[in-house]
């Protein structure tokens, strides 16, 4: 393994789970117990820190598509992949502006804006952090941005402008990263992550399981993301697209999702932990069980392939007795009439 751990005495419990030392054995113990026990443990933790009954919601707007430098095995954007995408150039700040509006609307605690790309050019953050300024005047939500391999003064540049938390995922172990990318490192994404934390920044990170790694790779991650200590862990499961490397990966099984998103709770109680892309194709009949273990979902789509609408969410949160919960207040409201579209592009 690559992550270093110390050896712990006693078992993994809802009660130990918070201590900052696990033993490699425990984890490894803890991700092999039966899926309704994990489910069990996972939720008594997520209760000792959460509110059990409220559940956050997110969206994000995708504002630049296609044309990607790197080779990510996964990704329909790459530059390897033959996917059939839409593709275009960076949307307005009107189309941003609104979407933010779309995102209040459906009652979501964040909205993210991403691009695709190694990096973003200065242009695009000026013009990103001008939409936020105006975003920020008009509309109550919390911003994320999703924009690649960041520096410092472009960070700096984000935070000065309003955005709240940056996303860049660390995807897998250090040690499989190789296998799903060449063309930059999991130290370039530690780089960008401590930039963002350097300007101030909240920090969003996760992973996508079913990229064809070990369990030693997920716990890697996870451990590895402790030593991150992100406010937020988007857990995703791999969709695989056509014309991609992996679009012939293993299928998933809805339990194999949810333990993996156990374990994050586990080694992770006190950090937002949110369902994220695949949940739909990977879950399927057991999508409400994740919302035990999780305290946040995306609605309405992802970068390149739709997801559940809104309004389904909304009604599965309040079939379940859950409350929505915005800007750290529960709410309890019918279902809207309508609902936002995912696409502003068009």
């Amino acid at each position: 393994m690559t992550a270093t751990v110390a050896r712990a005495e006693s078992a993994p419990t809802a009660n130990t789970s918070a201590r900052k030392r696990w033993s490699v054995a425990e984890i490894e113990a803890l991700f092999a117990l039966p899926f309704n026990d994990l489910l069990f443990r996972a939720q008594q933790v997520h209760r000792e820190h959460f509110d059990a009954n409220a559940i956050q919601r997110s969206t994000l707007l995708s504002i630049k598509t296609g044309g990607c430098s790197e080779d990510c095995g996964y990704c329909s954007q790459s530059a390897i992949s033959k996917a059939p995408i839409e593709r275009y150039g960076l949307l307005s700040q009107d189309q941003m502006v609104t979407g933010a509006r779309r995102a209040a609307a459906a009652k979501a605690q964040r909205y993210c804006i991403v691009i695709s790309g190694r990096s973003p050019i200065d242009r695009d953050i000026a013009d990103i952090a001008s939409a936020v300024r105006s975003i920020k005047q008009e509309v109550q939500i919390q911003i994320c941005c999703s924009l690649g391999l960041l520096n410092e003064r472009q960070a700096k540049d984000l935070k000065a402008a309003g955005v709240d938390r940056i996303n860049h995922n660390l995807n897998t172990s250090e040690a499989y990263h190789p296998e799903i990318c060449t063309t930059h490192t999991f130290q370039d994404r530690l780089a960008t992550i401590r930039h963002a934390r350097t300007a101030g920044l909240e920090i969003c990170s996760g992973g996508i399981v079913g990229m064809g790694e070990s369990d030693e790779d997920l716990i890697d991650l996870a451990l590895a993301l402790r030593e991150v200590k992100p406010d937020s862990i988007p857990i995703n499961t791999l969709h695989p697209a056509s014309g991609t490397p992996m679009e012939h990966c293993a299928p998933l099984t809805p339990q194999r999702c949810l333990k993996a998103l156990c374990l994050f709770r586990l080694l992770h109680p006190r950090t937002e932990i949110r369902i994220a892309g695949g949940r739909e194709h990977n879950l399927r009949s057991l999508q409400p069980l994740a919302l035990y273990p999780a305290d946040s979902v995306f609605v309405n789509g992802y970068l390149t392939t739709p997801g559940q609408p809104a309004a389904e969410v909304w009604r599965m949160i309040e079939d379940l007795g859950f409350e929505i919960q915005v800007d750290a207040v529960p709410t309890k409201q019918g279902i809207p009439a309508s609902e936002p579209v995912a696409g502003l592009h068009s």
